[in-house]
């Protein structure tokens, strides 16, 4: 079957990227990678021996880079729908946490640990359709935002991946009445054309 010319482009642009390329020479799974490397280089994230929770985990960019930082002293739980590699020393947990089962699971595996950091880089499957795609991009982001309220410790952080655009403001205004302070992070790593923007919120109130 031929390939659209939006999916031609991807290619294109995927393969002559330079955060692809040093992905695949630095050992990471995903450019993604690098775009938490910098948020972290800013906002100082991790630190030995805390707990992170990553949510829309696969192919495992982000948990790469956590279980790195935490260290082996730290427990990182990742979950995703899709099916992940193992990366030492990092649970993971496939299935939908919206369901019961899966998200019993994932509490399980947290062990009674305070949640220092939830974070999640997820997205849907994008259709090229701004007014289909947005609202799925904003329904994920809703769920994550629900499930770092439910396991972070008091002053906890929550980094989320949102798409500026219809209902942006309106979820920026969320995070604030949750978190002491929210700041937005759009890494080098994201694609100029791309609208996504990295939600931080600091001090779970």
């Amino acid at each position: 079957m031929a390939r659209s010319k939006s999916s031609q482009r991807w290619l294109r642009e995927h393969f002559d990227d330079q955060w692809v390329t040093r992905a695949q020479a630095e050992g990471y799974r995903s450019r993604a990678s690098f775009k938490l490397i910098e948020i972290n280089d800013k906002d100082k994230l991790f630190r030995p021996g805390m707990t992170v929770l990553d949510l829309g985990a696969a192919p495992g960019g982000w948990t790469q880079v956590a279980a790195k930082l935490v260290g082996s002293r730290g427990t990182v739980v990742a979950s995703d729908i899709l099916a992940m590699d193992a990366l030492p020393d990092v649970t993971f947990i496939e299935g939908d946490f919206r369901e019961e089962a899966v998200y019993e699971r994932i509490i399980a595996s947290l062990g009674g640990r305070p949640v220092d950091l939830v974070m999640s880089d997820m997205a849907p499957n994008m259709s090229g359709n701004r007014a289909v795609d947005l609202p799925r991009a904003m329904y994920l982001a809703e769920l994550a935002l629900d499930m770092a309220v439910k396991v972070l410790s008091p002053d906890g952080r929550f980094l989320v991946k949102v798409f500026q655009g219809e209902g942006f403001d309106q979820y920026r205004r969320e995070l604030q009445s949750r978190f002491v302070r929210v700041v937005s992070r759009k890494p080098a790593a994201s694609r100029p054309r791309s609208s996504e923007v990295y939600q931080l919120g600091v001090g779970l109130k």
